[in-house]
């Protein structure tokens, strides 16, 4: 089950009475709200929390939709932080569609993102998002999607970003751009007239015009020092001689002052700030739990009364968290002043969290109190549901802390750490903890020897866990032997997690049974990977885990188009597309389905079918996509765009292809290098294609292997390009190798370069008989493309072909192909039958500039959604299915103009 959120971080702060009232500033947020972004950027101390509490009154009173995140420390784990901005925003727009950030275990950058900008260009609402605090977040991968989040934002929804320090994000193209609205120090600071009003209003303490402008003079406006003056003032008969002698940089300010501000509490009430300074946040019960008194709400009461550095966390008032600057005061006193005490306040906040549900709370507190052994019993109980919920990074940061020792009697522990190192790319370490939950097994096979082992110093906190041990650990052997690319070593140790796994465990033996798989693959042994990949997905499926199953049907379909097998690759997709469409919301990985269909198309020469595809699995968003997606969904529009002839469209696609790329663990077996390899060979740019080739280590002695046939038969188109005799007989050893390791698909493409070679250097009748072989395995497959992108020489070799006596139809149809790019590109010199109107020349030169669907809705005033029916409807009229080939057809047809800026 996910994690349950912390609600108070999802909790907006309302305005407090007694605040100065900051008309300037809500007109610059004012301002801001019409912009993409606002930034209000200070150092602790200076009302930011406050300013937003007063503007957002304003904005509630106006309807607006407002999402609020309080980040902390924990939101640096990329799933915690998506997982809380989306609770945000679905509280704030109940109506709108699901949004979700999926379950990949390494989830990329902008994924969420993109889910987010999808949803909320729906949304008719004007809706803030504020995310306090971000000065917290550190991660990089975060940053990234918050950026991509940004870039991408539709017009009705505004960012506010509240900050300590400038964050990563593209500031300056944001402000080069107008939509940066900034609010910093400078702003902020109180002028002599907001000093005045808070000094003499609520702080009530009846300075005259020249004391008031002193302090305000030598605090330079700082609200946190101004506040703390006026605690240290109140009472006191001298405040112009306290006035006179204040003095001091920013630091010592704050320490002389919270000195005098603690020192004129009771004792109580200063023991109670010091002992609960090392709290995030504070209800009764906690502060009673950490301080051993009974009275924690009626303090907190007091000191929120007292305005003494309390910031509520909830409109009841039952938790609160200390302004930040007066708590790390605070803990600098408790140090110094009663460091023994510091573990064991750290202790008892543990003991809190745990009976209060809240096991992460509990793990931070019991690290703080470097409690080793508390700690690991917690990791361990919590371990579960954080890796469910993909937060491998937390339980990474929680792990890595932690001395080795205490992973020597901790075998399930030691498991934990094992998964979440892997699953983070990580494998420093692994070996170690292997070896050290290896001395446990005998134990975990069997009730008396696991009774002797804890009676001799293994502790487990999940029994029920143990008897998994076996198998957890030669899984985990397999996966490590996969990063060191050991392919023997990972068929080994998958089989024996296979063996050791139990008939009740389907999780790990889908596994298992696809670790298995991947290494099979890579070693070419595809029909036993098939049935590997088969075995994992029913056993994915019955573990409830259909989203990583629909992962697997990538798997065994990209298997079957190697046998040849398209029919049967069709088939598999389309279950799981069935799959994925039948849960709302769509499962992950439904997006993959499609773009894999989209191959299946464009290969039958059904282009219409395989755009429709690709379309579908641009609108569920790379977030309903798994790892693999964006490059392949980039992969495939660029072969389509092949088909259609568009080479240099193709070249750019598979270059952000490459930078996007994810192989999720799968074989490289098509890098996209040498997919990008084969179109400048198509553009003439053999000089390129011969670079990549030497870059990439391959020759035409080379001895074949699977992993590299791909290269291999690239190379041999270059050969034939460079009309090299090198090419035929590479080609002809790769088809043996491909036909001996029944891999029919692998053997049509290569039997195509064979003939084309065998036909260049003249020799008619071997060329025929190789491209006779070629179609007799295409035909019943219905494989087309493998032909048809090699343009004009098989065009060429297809009509020697068709002359002969008994020339097969499918010949015909091919040779009929091979004309169609031709009559196309004349259609395209054509001039339109139905003409553009002026509406849709405006959206037209907006698409030949760079800015994005939702800058250019802004630009025009509308929808994205009216965007959409504008671009559809030029699409049709221009006969094209993308934003790149219909600039391309109005250049031709004169349509531009002018372009537009930018």
């Amino acid at each position: 089950m996910p994690a349950p959120l912390i609600e108070t971080k999802l909790f907006a702060p309302v305005r407090r009475e007694g605040t100065v009232a900051r008309s300037r500033l809500i007109a610059m947020l004012e301002r801001g709200a019409r912009s993409k972004v606002t930034l209000v950027s200070a150092p602790p101390g200076f009302g930011k929390s406050t300013l937003l509490a007063d503007w957002l009154g304003v904005a509630r009173a106006e309807g607006r939709a407002l999402g609020w995140v309080s980040l902390d420390g924990s939101d640096n784990d990329a799933a915690s932080f998506w997982m809380y901005l989306v609770a945000a925003l679905q509280r704030a727009i109940p109506d709108a569609e699901a949004l979700t950030e999926g379950g990949d275990p390494r989830p990329g950058p902008t994924d969420v993102a993109t889910a987010i900008v999808n949803a909320l260009a729906g949304v008719p609402s004007q809706t803030v998002l504020v995310l306090d605090d971000y000065h917290v977040i550190e991660e990089p991968a975060i940053h990234e999607g918050v950026s991509f989040l940004i870039d991408h934002l539709p017009s009705n929804v505004h960012v506010v970003i509240a900050t300590r320090a400038d964050p990563p994000l593209p500031l300056a193209r944001l402000r080069a751009r107008g939509e940066l609205v900034e609010i910093r120090a400078g702003d902020l600071r109180f002028s002599q007239d907001e000093a005045a009003a808070y000094l003499n209003g609520p702080m009530a303490l009846g300075l005259h015009a020249p004391d008031i402008a002193a302090l305000e003079g030598r605090t330079e406006g700082w609200i946190a020092a101004l506040q703390l003056a006026a605690l240290s003032m109140t009472g006191r008969a001298d405040a112009a001689t306290f006035i006179a002698d204040f003095a001091g940089d920013d630091r010592y300010i704050v320490d002389y002052l919270v000195e005098e501000v603690l020192e004129r509490q009771p004792p109580r009430v200063r023991e109670f700030l010091l002992q609960t300074s090392i709290l995030g946040r504070l209800t009764g019960t906690l502060c009673d739990a950490v301080t051993g008194g009974s009275d924690g709400k009626a303090t907190l009461d007091a000191l929120d009364r007292a305005n003494l550095f309390l910031i509520a966390l909830d409109d009841r008032r039952r938790w609160y968290r200390y302004h930040h600057l007066f708590g790390d005061v605070l803990q600098a006193r408790l140090l110094d002043e009663q460091p023994e005490v510091v573990a064991a306040l750290h202790d008892r906040a543990s003991a809190w969290f745990e009976r209060n549900g809240d096991l992460p709370e509990a793990v931070g507190h019991a690290l703080a109190a470097s409690n080793v052994e508390r700690a690991a019993d917690l990791i361990e109980v919590a371990a579960h549901d954080l890796r469910v919920n993909r937060q491998e990074q937390t339980l990474r940061r929680w792990l890595d802390v932690l001395p080795d020792a205490a992973f020597d009697d901790r075998p399930m522990l030691a498991m934990v750490h094992v998964g979440a190192l892997l699953q983070t790319g990580e494998t420093r370490h692994v070996e170690d903890r292997l070896e050290a939950a290896e001395r446990w097994i005998a134990a975990a096979r069997g009730e008396p020897e696991r009774n002797a082992a804890i009676a001799a110093g293994m502790i487990v906190r999940r029994t029920d866990a143990l008897s998994h041990l076996p198998s957890q650990i030669a899984l985990h052997r397999a996966g490590l032997a996969t990063f060191r690319g050991d392919v023997t070593g990972t068929i080994a140790n998958a089989r024996l997690a296979l063996d050791a796994a139990e008939e009740g465990a389907p999780l790990e033996r889908g596994a298992a049974a696809g670790i298995l798989a991947l290494a099979q693959w890579a070693s070419g042994d595809l029909e036993a990977a098939h049935q590997s990949w088969s075995q994992s997905a029913a056993s994915l499926a019955a573990a409830g885990h259909h989203a990583d199953a629909l992962g697997v049907s990538i798997g065994i379909s990209d298997v079957e188009r190697a046998q040849g097998r398209l029919h049967a690759a069709r088939r598999t997709l389309e279950r799981g597309l069935r799959i994925g469409t039948e849960a709302e919301p769509p499962l992950r990985g439904t997006a993959d389905m499609h773009v894999g269909l989209a191959e299946l198309d464009r290969e039958a020469n059904d282009l219409v079918g395989a755009a429709a595809h690709l379309a579908a699995s641009l609108d569920l968003g790379e977030a309903n996509g798994l790892p693999q997606n964006a490059y392949r969904q980039r992969v495939a529009t660029a072969r389509l765009r092949v088909a259609e002839g568009d080479l240099d469209a193709a070249v750019e696609l598979l270059d952000e292809a490459s930078r996007r790329y994810d192989g999720d663990f799968f074989p490289d077996v098509r890098p996209i290098a040498a997919v990008r390899a084969r179109v400048q060979i198509l553009q003439g740019r053999l000089d390129v294609a011969r670079a990549w080739a030497e870059a990439a280590g391959i020759a035409a002695t080379d001895e074949p292997t699977y992993l590299r046939e791909f290269e291999h038969a690239t190379l041999a188109r270059l050969l034939v390009a460079e009309g090299s005799d090198a090419g035929v007989a590479l080609s002809e050893r790769l088809v043996a190798a491909a036909e001996a390791g029944q891999r029919s698909g692998s053997a049509v493409d290569i039997l195509v370069v064979l003939a084309l070679a065998l036909h260049a250097r003249g020799h008619e009748a071997d060329a025929l008989a190789a491209l006779d072989r070629a179609i007799a395995i295409a035909e019943p497959e219905g494989f087309a493309r493998v032909f048809l992108d090699e343009g004009p020489p098989m065009a060429a070799l297809l009509t020697v072909a068709v002359r002969r006596p008994g020339a097969s139809a499918y010949s015909r149809a091919l040779l009929a192909g091979t004309t169609t790019g031709a009559r196309v590109a004349e259609a395209r010199r054509q001039p339109l039958i139905e003409q553009l109107s002026d509406r849709e020349l405006e959206v037209l030169r907006l698409l030949a500039s760079d800015l994005d669907g939702p800058e250019i809705a802004r630009e025009l005033y509308v929808s994205v959604n009216t965007l959409r029916t504008h671009t559809k409807n030029i699409f049709a009229k221009l006969g094209v299915n993308s934003r790149r080939a219909a600039v391309s057809r109005a250049t031709e047809l004169g349509l531009l103009g002018n372009r537009a800026r930018r």
